[in-house]
């Protein structure tokens, strides 16, 4: 029985209840209550239009997801399909650790929902900021930078190996994705890609399919991996960035902090040139890289990012239609050079924003 003042979320056409929800459970309700009629309506006549620039720049929208239940947004955005999937969120709202059927049940749900469409599995990202009560960890000063996600989950190797059983097993054969958080050195994706092999080896055995495609990526989100791409990305079958811890860790600024966090423009100089260094280096390898976190949901950034070549954006469900209809009407190649321009030799005063503003006006794009 709740208390007085306990929030909950009632979802009726799920069946489902939720008593006093974290806070990534309430954005995911916030978010689907976000993308009214009225903006549905509005969006819904871009949703078949592919996602071409007017020079012809193919821009590939995906979803951002956490649960089941925003899953069927795929079909009112037209989004190309699931870039990444939180994984962490059944272990967060449980009483308990979720069983291997519990997690085999989750993700065969998940990727019913998505069909034909692909889906990006993200392994646990548990720890720092995300408490799970049922695990007990020590106290840390600094938990972003502390006990969490791959870290956690290489040294609880049981945990990871019942989680990456579950998804092999939920794929029934089908082609799987599964992604690495947190990734700090080279060696930490090899010792994953080794526990995954094993796992493989190990459906097989028992009679079980394994995968058509199995592919393994890698979540660029701590700045040292930045000077180990030469190592990871052929190790890498796909590679995305984690955009938000990334410029957290770049401007040693806590995001959740607005006291510094408003100081430092995601999309400045410094930050943007980090970025293209990575997009540089995926196309060196042939790697294919995708944009996750908050960046590629917001106008303006989404078309600095484009600026620089990136073109996977995955973003919360309701920007898919304001980001889509931005593409559309968008001549690329000119800001691209702009903005090239401006890395190289720097902003003569002007920032990257202010850059992006002046073709905004120019190209009338709605930002």
């Amino acid at each position: 029985m709740s208390e007085g003042g306990d929030n909950i979320i009632v979802d009726g056409p799920a069946g489902t209840v939720h008593l006093r929800p974290t806070p990534e459970v309430e954005q995911t309700y916030v978010d689907k209550v976000r993308l009214t009629a009225k903006r549905r309506a509005h969006y819904m006549e871009l949703r078949d239009k592919p996602s071409i620039t007017r020079d012809g720049v193919d821009i590939t929208l995906l979803h951002n997801s956490g649960l089941v239940a925003d899953l069927p947004m795929l079909n009112d955005t037209g989004a190309a399909g699931v870039g990444l999937f939180r994984t962490e969120l059944q272990f967060m709202i449980a009483s308990k650790l979720p069983r291997l059927a519990d997690q085999i049940e989750l993700y065969s749900e998940a990727i019913r929902l998505t069909g034909d469409r692909p889906i990006v599995f993200r392994l646990l990202d548990i720890g720092g900021d995300k408490v799970i009560p049922y695990m007990r960890s020590a106290v840390e000063e600094n938990p972003a930078m502390g006990w969490r996600s791959l870290r956690l989950a290489l040294d609880r190797p049981g945990l990871l190996r019942t989680q990456i059983r579950a998804l092999l097993m939920a794929a029934d054969g089908r082609p799987m994705k599964i992604l690495v958080p947190m990734v700090t050195e080279t060696s930490e994706f090899r010792q994953t890609r080794l526990v995954v092999r094993k796992e493989v080896e190990r459906l097989q055995r028992s009679g079980h399919k394994a995968p058509e495609k199995l592919e393994l990526g890698a979540m660029i989100e701590v700045p040292s991996l930045l000077f180990e791409l030469d190592q990871l990305l052929p190790e890498a079958d796909f590679v995305s960035i984690g955009s938000n811890d990334m410029v957290q860790f770049l401007t040693a600024a806590d995001r959740a902090n607005p006291r510094v966090s408003r100081s430092y423009d995601p999309i400045a100089l410094p930050r943007l040139r980090a970025f293209r260094h990575i997009v540089d280096a995926a196309r060196r390898f042939n790697v294919p890289l995708t944009m996750c976190g908050e960046l590629a949901g917001k106008p303006m950034e989404a078309l600095a990012l484009m600026s620089i070549g990136m073109t996977r954006l995955s973003m919360g469900p309701p920007s898919i239609g304001p980001i889509k209809e931005m593409v559309l009407g968008l001549d690329l190649e000119p800001i691209r050079r702009s903005v090239a321009a401006a890395l190289l030799e720097g902003s003569d005063g002007i920032s990257i924003r202010e850059l992006l503003t002046e073709w905004a006006g120019r190209q009338n794009l709605p930002v």
